[in-house]
Order: structure tokens, then C-alpha cells, then sequence
């Protein structure tokens, strides 16, 4: 099938809104981009979408002026499609109910990385390094996938075992956080806020 320059252009026009909600989606989540033909697909579901929501919105007298000025409701019906999608998603506001109605046991989040830590927001983190070396801490910032990225642990302390296998601590004075490689991790363990006071004591 051989398309002219006009279609495509007319194609790409008719698509727009969809494209700006899929940016602003991926901008404001962790999930990875699909591929082009993935991101064509979604922005058509986004612009469908939207102009659903416009002819909804154009039967209604307050916008009837608007009827033949669609596209100035499309540019903010487009973003506010995106801002939308992307509360739900790093909500796991759907799926929450679809998991309450019993249709699935999966989750909105990227993966199971992810998810660990969006639903362990006030715990704090023992992470396990290679050299058999331990540190726990809060994490304020964490890598969004296992492969790349690095934690920022604040209140960070060294944990060790003594010759009786009691826990001890050593926290490092004067500084504000640790920056850890997500490569130097092998395991990570959730603490809750009672388990860390216990730990501090």
C-alpha cells in the first residue's frame, strides 16, 4: 500500500494528541517505551480516547461554541489524557480493583522491581553487596530497574555480625548519604519502620 505525503502528514495530524498523551505517559512513569509500531498503536487508543471525551464534552452546551474548533480542546483533553494514565499507573489504581474483582494477580507497575519498592514506601532497606557486606538505611532515591541506576541511602550504617552472631552497627559520621551501584547488590530486604527502630537500639 503506497501512501502519499499528504496522507501521512494527514495521518500524523490526526494522531498528534495521541503521541502527546503517550509522551507525557512515559515521561511521568517508569515503563520502558515499546517500539515504534507499539507507540503508534497506543497513541490511536489515546486519540480515540480523546475524542470520545471531546464529542462528549461538545454535547454539552457550555463548550457547543467549540464545535468547530476542535482541535482547541484537543491539545488539553491530549495531556490531561497522559496525566491521567500516568496516576493510574504509578498508582496501580485498576488493577487494585481488577485484583479485588479476582480477574488478575498482576500489577500496573514495570515490573516486580518496581512494585517492591512503590508498595514498601515507609520501610527502610537492608542492602546486601558483593563481598558478603551489608548497609541499611532510608532510601531516598532508588533505580527505577534492577539493571542500571544507583540507591541513595540516608541515615546509612554498616551492618555486621560479632563473634556471637549478635548485630552491631557502624554508621558513617558526617555523611548525609551513600550513593550504591544497583550492580553491587545482590538482595535487598525491607524493614518497617518498628524493625529499624529495634535495629537502631
Amino acid at each position: 500500500m503506497n501512501w502519499t505525503s499528504s496522507e501521512i502528514v494527514d495521518v500524523l495530524k490526526f494522531l498528534l494528541p495521541g503521541f502527546v498523551s503517550a509522551a507525557i505517559f512515559y515521561s511521568f512513569t517508569s515503563h520502558s517505551k515499546p517500539s515504534e509500531f507499539g507507540l503508534v498503536v497506543q497513541a490511536l487508543i489515546f486519540t480515540i480516547v480523546g475524542e470520545a471525551v471531546i464529542a462528549a464534552l461538545l454535547l454539552v452546551d457550555r463548550f457547543a461554541w467549540m464545535k468547530d474548533q476542535g482541535v482547541v480542546l484537543s491539545v488539553p483533553v491530549a495531556v490531561s489524557l497522559g496525566l491521567i494514565a500516568a496516576y493510574v499507573s504509578n498508582n496501580d489504581t485498576i488493577h487494585r480493583f481488577l485484583r479485588w474483582l479476582g480477574i488478575t494477580r498482576e500489577t500496573s507497575y514495570p515490573s516486580e522491581w518496581y512494585s517492591a519498592f512503590a508498595q514498601h514506601p515507609d520501610c527502610c532497606v537492608v542492602l546486601h553487596l558483593k563481598g558478603e557486606r551489608r548497609l541499611y538505611g532510608w532510601p531516598e532515591e532508588w533505580p527505577s530497574r534492577p539493571e542500571e541506576g544507583h540507591f541513595r541511602i540516608t541515615e546509612g550504617e554498616w551492618l555486621t555480625d560479632d563473634e556471637d552472631g549478635e548485630k552491631k552497627k557502624a554508621q558513617e559520621t558526617g555523611v548525609s548519604a551513600i550513593m550504591i551501584p544497583v550492580g553491587e547488590v545482590e538482595m535487598v530486604e525491607f524493614l518497617s519502620a518498628a524493625s529499624y527502630e529495634e535495629i537502631k537500639d
